[in-house]
């Protein structure tokens, strides 16, 4: 209740938010010491599944619909969260708030072997939401978001002052027509 009336101080009334719960779901055992019994059962899959479907389900509804006493869901979700598989649960806006903010993927030429040195400097840029490395011309793919076109523009000329930056380009994201990211 207190995310959603944050968000909603920040975003307004055309705030749309999707929780999504975040997992990783490895398909064969690994042999390491720390982490044994990695596959899911039956249940720990089903759980998962209903998770991702709605990652706010209160655990005895989710108890209910798996057909198990609520302690019994409590321990597998533990579990599941103590092994890795499930890594978190976060908050995806709804399309309404993602098109109040202006997004760029930034394409960045670096010095070779500047990279170590740039990283700190991006991840104290709040605007920058992911960092890629790439193939080709190009040595960084950074996906950029920000209220307003000042702001952004204020992004772009911090990454272009770090040291080992040679060059950078912008490509400004007009619309979304395909979304699969979590």
């Amino acid at each position: 209740m207190l995310l959603s009336s944050i968000l909603t101080d920040f975003l307004g009334d055309s705030l749309v938010i999707e929780i999504q719960l975040v997992c990783f779901m490895p398909t064969f055992n690994e042999s390491n010491d720390n982490m044994t019994e990695l596959d899911l059962d039956e249940l720990d899959r089903q759980m998962v599944q209903l998770l991702t479907q709605d990652a706010r389900i209160p655990l005895a509804n989710l108890a209910r619909k798996l057909g198990v006493a609520r302690s019994t869901a409590q321990a597998r979700m533990e579990r599941l969260e103590r092994r890795g598989h499930i890594t978190g649960y976060t908050v995806r806006l709804g399309e309404a708030a993602r098109n109040r903010m202006i997004r760029a993927t930034v394409l960045a030429m670096i010095e070779p072997r500047a990279l170590p040195a740039i990283l700190p400097h991006l991840k104290k840029l709040p605007a920058i939401e992911v960092v890629h490395t790439t193939t080709g011309r190009f040595d960084l793919a950074m996906q950029v978001a920000a209220d307003t076109t000042q702001a952004l523009d204020r992004t772009l000329d911090q990454i272009g002052n770090i040291d080992g930056v040679r060059d950078i380009e912008t490509l400004i994201h007009l619309s979304t027509r395909i979304d699969r990211a979590l």
